[in-house]
Formats: structure tokens, sequence, C-alpha cells
């Protein structure tokens, strides 16, 4: 074999066990391989586990918020605004520079998959997905990403950003994107969804949309997005990122449309870092969480995860591309704090999150992917709790990350 790790500790196995890999592949998974393998790693124990996915990212504006205006009101409008002189003036090499770091940063801390949502408009027209495209090459031996054609401005308030989003999908975006609830009207809001339809059959591309990113109930696209998606046959092959305005409804309407956002099939996306900053600014107290109805969507049997989304832009200024850190702020936010809420936050950045990318090889079994993670801890709780070392990154049967974890106390 090509690589054996040893003594691993696996989330749904007694024991230790050995991991054989050979070709990229999981040849062999026992509690005492006989093998030899050309590299073998001892992993003491420690927790192993499949490799972590961000399923939601924008690596098309990372790392922008020292280079533009300060975000003043900390508004999702302003957000927006403030970004667009920077995006008119991008360049493919700035791009690649961000996105890098940050890519980087999510390989060191054990995520080897990301989609990204790059924006498409006709004030950067298509240099976003030209420059993230282009990382994307750059770092495929490290990290498999998926690019989202994302039209925030809107597309009917936006004219022309229609043809782009065409364009977009030829240039070789992987998904269509949207955000419905950015146009003047609920017409056009519909009229946005079926167009991001039609595109997405043209191409039998999957859909990832932001939805009802406020916390105005007034905002209905959830319930519109749910309806296209039956219509259209394209039942798990759909994902509404954000739908913050879930949480303003009144507890009937929530229910109902979540009962059609299971029906549809729908995945759905929180990201608590953003929404927290970004949801309740004109709130006296209570201020609203600003995130959806995460226990209500599982308890459905929708399937959610969430995101990173943002590092270090108008929206976000913090952000280290580090799932664990978000898996604790989601913890948080979302008051799972029981032994079976803590195991499911683990699902969320690990299977759950393959679920939405499709991933069909993915996980610590016989004949998946070997993308892997040695964590310098023992349990998910502690995994979450502590933010431990990545003692080792693997991706496709090879080692692309190496960390050792090393404190000293002195006192008397």
């Amino acid at each position: 074999m090509d690589l054996i790790i040893r003594n691993a500790k696996l989330r749904s196995k007694e024991g230790l066990w050995d991991i054989g890999i050979e070709k990229g592949k999981i040849k062999a998974l026992a509690n005492n391989l006989s093998e030899k393998a050309e590299q073998e790693i001892d992993a003491e124990g420690k927790l192993t586990v499949p490799s972590f996915i961000d399923p939601h990212i924008h690596l098309d504006k990372v790392n922008i918020v020292d280079v533009v205006k300060p975000n003043k009101t900390g508004t999702l409008k302003e957000a927006i605004e403030i970004i667009w002189d920077k995006k008119s003036k991008y360049t493919i090499e700035d791009i690649v520079d961000r996105a890098g770091d940050v890519i980087k940063r999510a390989a060191l801390n054990g995520t080897t998959s990301m989609r990204t949502h790059v924006d498409i408009d006709t004030i950067g027209g298509l240099k976003p997905l030209e420059g993230v495209i282009a990382a994307k090459d750059k770092y495929k031996d490290i990290m498999d990403i998926q690019t989202i054609a994302f039209p925030q401005e809107g597309i009917i308030k936006d004219p022309g950003c229609d043809k782009l989003m065409w364009e977009a999908m030829e240039m070789g975006a992987d998904i269509v994107g949207g955000m419905p609830a950015n146009e003047n009207t609920p017409e056009d809001s519909k009229r946005h969804i079926e167009l991001c339809f039609d595109i997405a059959e043209k191409y039998d591309a999957d859909v990832d949309m932001h939805v009802d990113e406020t916390d105005d109930p007034f905002y209905r696209t959830l319930e519109m997005l749910a309806d296209e998606t039956i219509k259209r046959g394209w039942q798990g092959r759909v994902t509404a990122g954000h739908t913050c305005a879930l949480a303003a409804y009144d507890d009937h309407y929530a229910k109902y449309v979540i009962d059609k956002v299971k029906n549809a099939g729908i995945h759905v996306i929180t990201n608590p870092v953003t929404n927290l900053m970004l949801q309740g600014r004109n709130d006296k107290q209570p201020i609203r969480r600003g995130i959806t109805r995460v226990k209500e969507l599982l308890e459905a049997g929708v399937n959610v995860s969430f995101g990173q989304d943002c590092v270090k832009d108008t929206f976000y200024p913090f952000g280290s591309a580090d799932m664990l850190q978000i898996a604790l702020i989601t913890a948080h936010a979302a008051q799972m704090s029981l032994p079976h809420e803590i195991e499911k936050v683990f699902d969320m950045i690990t299977y759950d999150a393959a679920k939405i990318l499709r991933l069909q090889s993915y996980g610590l079994e016989e004949g998946k992917d070997a993308d892997i993670v040695i964590l310098d801890a023992f349990t998910t709780n502690d995994a979450i709790r502590l933010q431990p070392t990545r003692l080792y990154v693997i991706k496709g049967g090879r080692i692309i990350a190496k960390s050792e974890s090393q404190k000293e106390l002195y006192f008397k």
C-alpha cells in the first residue's frame, strides 16, 4: 500500500483502526493490518475523520476589508455597495492571490472541498469568475472547488446580467446561483428563480441560491424556490443559503414553508458567522439572532449544513477558513449542546455537506476517496470545543499538510 494510518480513533467504531490507502482510495479498514506501506502514520488513538467540506464561501471577495472603506452601518445592503468600486477594478492576479490565501488556510485546517459563490453582474462582468477558475486550477492538488454563478445584484434589476449568467456557465461555472430577494417586486423575484432554472435545465446543473437573507418577514422567496424545484423536477439538486427570513415568519407559516422545503428535497445552508453580524442591526432588545430555524429544519428531515461564507470582507471582518471554528459558533447560535446535537454539528461539515456537493466517494469506508484529517483530539466534542491542531491532512491518499501541536507551561 502507499500509506497506512495506524491506531486511528473513528467516530462510528469501537477500538482503534488501521486505514490502508492505495492509489488515492481507502483499500482496507481493519483493527490491525498486517500489510506494510511506503509511508505510515501512527495516529496514536487520535480522532480521524473524513476531511472537512465548506459548502458556502465567496472566494472572489475574501481579504478585501483592508482596501475598501468600512461598513459603517454593518448592514448587508452597505456591504454589497462598498464592493462595487473594488469589483469594477478586479484583476485576475488579485483574485488568485486573495483566494489562494484562504484556500491554503482551509487546507491546513482540514478542508479539501469547497463550493464558492462568484459574483456575476454588470459591474465586474465575468472577471471574478475568471479569477476564481484560475485559483481553482492553481490549487487543484489541495482543494476541490465547485463554482457557482451568483447574481448578487439581481437579474431583472441588473439588465444584462441574464446574458452574463449564460456566459458564466459556458466559461465553466458548475452551478447556477441566485439571489431572488434582491429584486424590486415579488413578481421579479419569481422571474429571477425561473430564469435560473432555465439555465440549470440547459446545462443539467444544480442550483444554489442565497435566499431571503433578511430579517424582514415580507420576503417569501424560499417558498417560491420550493415550488419551482418541484415544478422542474429538481428535487435533491437545489440548495438554499441563509434563509434568515424563515426565523422571522410566524410559526404557522414557517412550518408550512419547511414542509415545502422538505418535499422539494432542498438542502439548507446556514451561515451564522455572517448573519449574526448582519441581521438584527436595527433591533433594540431583544436583538434577533439572524440565523435560520436550524433545529426545526432538522426535525423536519431537511439536510442542513453551514459555511464560512466570508473571510475579511465587507460583510464579515473575521474568519480563518476553519470549519471547526464555524462549528463552534453554529453550536452556540443554534443552541445545539446535547450529545446527539454535537454529533450532528460535526456531521454538517462532513457527511451532510457531502450530500450538498453530491460527493459520491466521500467517507471513511473501503473504496472511498482517501481524504482524511487526523485531529489532536479524541472526541467530536473536544474537536469542536478546543479547535485542536490538524496533525495530518490527506487528500487523494497524499499528505498535503502536517502540523505539530506543542505547548509548554512553566509554573512553580
